[in-house]
């Protein structure tokens, strides 16, 4: 595991710090990613705390010129108005509906559309729209390198967790098919290592999700009238039941993309299957 604080050399323009803040749904913790050497973009400043501010202020120096946030939760985007108040470099992101569990602290001072381009001398990020995880996920594709900073779109050793309303299981599965219109070759995930192949791991996700998803319909089918706590065992008997609460937000949305394709329906949380 990479050492928090220190700073990494991926590639002749990617370098990454890891964030002390490890845990069930932040793995090893969170990636921060600096791209370029003469006019620095950091990626996904990660949680406000002091050291990793510091680290990150060390590596970047007098040229930090763009702050870009994946998206706005706690764990990824607070280090951003802090950063910008040290330097001054410009907030990049989007903001979305406060939903609870939004950093409310990020004021983007340029509101990301899809296919903006943000361009220094020698390095350009192409920003994706990439709603699923929540609906104002963007990823950043580093042209030259073919790198996509996936943010929580895509991790590695664990599958994202899909949170309605602001998570769309079935905006998901597309946003992850979104990412082949592009020259993608590698993965900076927000989470773990780097991923070497992202059109096979995107295939390999989006044949997960779709495998996941006809199991849920086959437990509504056997089950049907019941609740998303009937369901939440018997679709995720693979999974640690300490992780169920997580499960079963993520089955949530699942049933939801059912009833969006008229395969399921929802009276006042009783979970009807359509067939």
């Amino acid at each position: 595991m990479q050492p928090y604080g220190e700073v990494v050399q991926l590639t002749p323009l990617v370098r990454r710090i890891v964030a002390p803040n490890p845990g069930p749904m932040t793995g090893p913790g969170t990636n921060t990613y600096l791209v370029g050497s003469r006019d620095v973009a950091v990626i996904d400043p990660g949680p406000a705390i002091p050291e990793h501010i510091a680290a990150i202020e060390a590596a970047v120096g007098d040229h930090l010129r763009w702050i870009v946030c994946t998206h706005t939760h706690p764990d990824h985007s607070p280090g951003a108005a802090v950063l910008a108040k040290h330097t001054g470099a410009a907030l990049v992101g989007s903001l979305t509906e406060d939903d609870q569990h939004q950093d409310l602290t990020f004021h983007p001072d340029w509101a990301i559309d899809h296919d903006s381009t943000i361009e220094a001398e020698d390095w350009s990020l192409t920003a994706i729209h990439t709603p699923g995880h929540v609906d104002n996920h963007f990823c950043y594709l580093l042209d030259q390198e073919g790198i996509v900073f996936a943010g929580d779109h895509i991790m590695n050793g664990s599958t994202v967790v899909i949170v309605p309303p602001g998570g769309d299981m079935k905006a998901y599965i597309q946003s992850l098919e979104r990412l082949l219109d592009y020259d993608v070759r590698r993965i900076a995930p927000g989470h773990g290592e780097l991923i070497e192949d992202c059109r096979a791991e995107v295939a390999k996700l989006v044949r997960h999700r779709l495998m996941r998803e006809a199991k849920v319909f086959a437990a509504l089918d056997g089950l049907s009238p019941c609740s998303v706590d009937d369901l939440v065992p018997v679709v995720y008997d693979d999974t640690d039941p300490s992780l169920y609460q997580w499960a079963a937000l993520s089955l949530r949305a699942h049933l939801i993309k059912l009833e969006k394709d008229g395969r399921a329906l929802d009276k006042a949380g009783v979970w009807h299957a359509l067939v």
